[in-house]
């Protein structure tokens, strides 16, 4: 019993002892470390002002506050330990060691972020652009370091690890994207005026954009019809709603002007075989 107070009581009195020593110390180190978080807060806030004043990028502007606010706070943090007495650069290189060794087991998300690092900074596409890469196609809401997030027009959340953009085929088509359709009209129909009812048809939309216009013509020749083909460039967000009203009234005007539409033919033949075996088909 009696051993086990004299280790409460030197427990206590190193406690004592240690806020004696460097109670100004762990004063000062917190008010070193909320002060730099303060400037680093207010510096950030500063900048980001200014990077919007200037139009800067969003993207640029937000990884630029980002990496300033932190090496503030990094210099608080450095000030603080100082305050102690301790040599950082032992610190700092026991870090860098450590930081080599768990880049073998993290080869994923470094390779994510330093690939994020490059998109940010050659910017092949900004906040609010409709790409295509990975096989996805949609708006860009954000970058961050390690992930691109795009939405679709449903709304859907599409996260594509930058890995798999930097060094892959990407398309930008800014905000817009390009709706390629046809409409097939029978062979004893006028393709000019079909053509024509076409474009009519694409000039009542607002939502199509004017440059680059609209593009329509003689697609190819199918069997049973002469298909049309037409090309134009919606908002990415409205591409859906606008091809189904366009589709709509295509169809519409194109039975208006009395067009046939036909639908798809197949001439079967009978042939009569004498001395065969009755009749065969071609």
């Amino acid at each position: 019993m009696e051993d086990e107070i004299r280790a409460v009581e030197k427990i206590i009195d190193l406690v004592i002892d240690f806020f004696v020593k460097y109670s100004f110390q762990v004063l000062g180190a917190i008010i070193i470390l909320i002060v730099g978080v303060i400037i680093a807060k207010w510096v950030a806030s500063l900048l980001l002002k200014l990077f919007e004043k200037k139009n800067l990028d969003v993207t640029l502007s937000k990884f630029l506050v980002s990496t300033i606010k932190l090496i503030i706070i990094g210099f608080a943090i450095i000030i603080a330990i100082s305050k102690f007495g301790i040599t950082i650069a032992p610190f700092i290189a026991a870090l860098a060691a450590m930081a080599f060794g768990i880049s073998f087991a993290i080869q994923g998300p470094v390779a994510n972020y330093g690939a994020g690092l490059v998109i940010i900074l050659t910017r092949p596409f900004v906040v609010g652009n409709t790409i295509t890469v990975a096989g996805v196609n949609g708006i860009v809401e954000e970058v961050k370091l390690g992930a691109t997030i795009l939405t679709d027009e449903d709304g859907v959340k599409i996260t594509i690890p930058n890995k798999h953009i930097t060094g892959e085929i990407l398309q930008n088509s800014e905000e817009w994207k390009i709706v390629e359709e046809v409409v097939g009209v029978s062979y004893g129909s006028n393709p000019e005026e079909a053509i024509g009812i076409v474009k009519k048809s694409l000039d009542q939309f607002d939502e199509i954009s004017k440059e680059p216009p609209p593009q329509v013509g003689i697609q190819e020749f199918g069997d049973s019809s002469i298909n049309i083909g037409y090309r134009y460039w919606v908002p990415t967000i409205k591409y859906f709603q606008t091809l189904y009203k366009v589709n709509l009234a295509v169809y519409k005007q194109l039975v208006k002007q009395g067009v046939e539409i036909p639908f798809p033919q197949r001439d079967v033949r009978v042939v009569s075989r004498s001395g065969g075996n009755g009749l065969a088909t071609s």
